[in-house]
């Protein structure tokens, strides 16, 4: 009578569930707190059934270890937060510009985050979504996830010195990114806050503190309107760079 052995199925279906949890749980878009986690567990269980044909040959040797499982986490950890930093640097963006612009008392609800952000915050990081998904940049993250079992198999993950500089490394540019994302605006209003401090000195009498913060708002909206065309390509170069530092972060791990 013929036995069905069903550990080594059971075992490889559980890795490869738990790097696209990990995927599920930390990347941006697959993360977000506005899919529910019923979708989310379904979007797993869908993953894994797709990829057991494809990858179950490498995977038919690994084993279960409370290592194999931790490994699995970092690396799921690792590519979330690595692809995360260009969300960070929009929402740093917008931290900057809410003060320049005279909206840093405006707080409403992130979606991504449950927590309050001020109004440009928010606004950063739901174009930087929109352009997120319009570049399809979530099935690069995939593409990236399914092509590391090739060299990063479960388990055998050895280096994770490596991993966290290359991660704090990705952390360290979100100010940079976010100076980028935010200098148009923020060289605007900065000249205008100039203009209107050499004008108060020349002129004590015009009311310029007043038509301050709605002379540097007006402003802000018009240069950020003008802005947002150039967005798109500023945010692929972004999203690239992303995907490719994910990509050596895996191959450093190894």
């Amino acid at each position: 009578m013929m036995t069905l052995n069903l550990q080594p199925i059971l075992t490889t279906a559980i890795l490869l569930g738990l790097r696209v949890s990990g995927l599920v749980l930390f990347a941006p878009f697959f993360g977000h707190a506005a899919i529910p986690p019923r979708v989310k567990a379904c979007f797993v269980f869908f993953m894994v059934v797709l990829l057991y044909p494809l990858l179950s040959p490498r995977l038919a040797h690994s084993t279960l270890s409370v290592w194999t499982i931790s490994s699995e986490v970092i690396v799921g950890l690792a590519v979330g937060l690595t692809t995360n930093a260009v969300f960070e640097a929009a929402m740093f963006a917008g931290q900057i510009l809410s003060v320049q612009m005279g909206y840093s008392l405006v707080n409403i609800i992130d979606p991504t985050s449950q927590i309050e952000s001020t109004v440009m915050s928010v606004f950063h990081q739901t174009i930087a979504m929109l352009i997120f998904i319009r570049f399809d940049v979530h099935h690069w993250i995939l593409r990236t996830v399914v092509h590391s079992f090739d060299y990063l198999p479960p388990g055998e993950l050895t280096n994770t010195g490596p991993i966290a500089v290359a991660v704090l490394q990705t952390f360290a540019s979100v100010m940079n990114l976010g100076l980028q994302i935010a200098a148009p605006v923020l060289a605007a209003t900065m000249a205008t806050d100039f203009a209107l401090g050499m004008l108060s000195k020349a002129s004590p009498q015009l009311p310029l503190m007043m038509m301050g913060p709605s002379l540097k708002s007006l402003l802000g909206i018009i240069v950020l309107s003008s802005a947002l065309c150039y967005w798109p390509s500023l945010f692929d170069r972004f999203f690239s760079d992303s995907i490719v530092m994910t990509d050596r972060i895996l191959h450093l791990a190894h």
